[in-house]
């Protein structure tokens, strides 16, 4: 959907037509529309686009901080690597909800704010799974062998630690995007994500609450687009573990 959006939509999403507002789905329709008259099927279109890309710039900022985070963790001294980690929880007790308050308090809301926070909280899962992976890998007899040979902690990390946490970090950045989709919805929902009149999941399920018990379809649409990601991003992050994981494939 998000991007056939860049292409086609069956109506401008953001056009407001007081004619045909609350109408149920028709052939003109094919979800109805809104109380501002708006195309449901539309909206749901770029809002997947905002979905999209707002899950791509958390996940990523998430994966730059927190994988480089994590071998550190993993390579350096006992002290400094503890003192990282519990750095880490301590950021982990903040939730992206709490955070973006924060920053949108500071910054002002908006969809960059909303893709700071819900980055910057994914972090600490990164790196937790990634100094776990690390230390596995740490332990192995080509690592060994590659320090004897002289090679420099930072040759190790490149050459032989990340590509062996490379399956772990794809397997958590799926994870991670189905929770940023999450966390969008739910910023949007309490009006610290994308504003209007950028279409939005999250907005548009705020929108429909003062209609939830005349016209519950405004808020199940959306409500079900949002599920929907969330499970089958969770459901690809499940596939690519078993399918990555050595572990698991020796058992078939």
């Amino acid at each position: 959907m998000a991007l056939l959006s860049f292409l086609w939509t069956p109506h401008d999403p953001t056009l407001v037509d007081a004619r045909v507002r609350l109408q149920g789905p028709s052939p003109a329709y094919w979800l109805g529309t809104d109380r501002f008259g708006r195309d449901l099927v539309s909206q749901l279109m770029v809002g997947a686009r905002t979905t999209v890309y707002v899950g791509l710039v958390a996940v990523g900022i998430a994966a730059l901080v927190g994988v480089p985070l994590g071998v550190l963790a993993a390579m350096a001294p006992r002290w400094l690597g503890e003192l990282l980690m519990r750095a880490n929880d301590l950021l982990l007790a903040f939730p992206a909800l709490l955070l973006a308050v924060m920053l949108a308090a500071v910054l002002g809301a908006g969809t960059g704010v909303a893709m700071v926070a819900i980055g910057v909280s994914t972090v600490p899962s990164f790196a937790r799974v990634v100094r776990a992976g690390s230390l596995q890998v740490l332990r192995s007899d080509f690592v060994l062998a590659a320090r004897a040979a002289g090679r420099r902690p930072w040759g190790v990390a490149v050459r032989h630690v990340l590509p062996n946490v490379a399956g772990l970090v794809i397997v958590q950045a799926s994870v991670a995007f189905a929770i940023a989709v999450l966390a969008e919805a739910a910023l949007s929902f309490l009006g610290f994500g994308t504003p209007p009149p950028t279409p939005s999941w999250g907005r548009m399920l705020q929108e429909s609450q003062s209609l939830l018990f005349t016209d519950p379809r405004l808020a199940v649409v959306p409500g079900v687009a949002v599920a929907a990601a969330v499970l089958g991003f969770n459901l690809l992050g499940d596939g690519l573990r078993d399918r990555l994981d050595p572990r698991l494939e020796a058992r078939r």
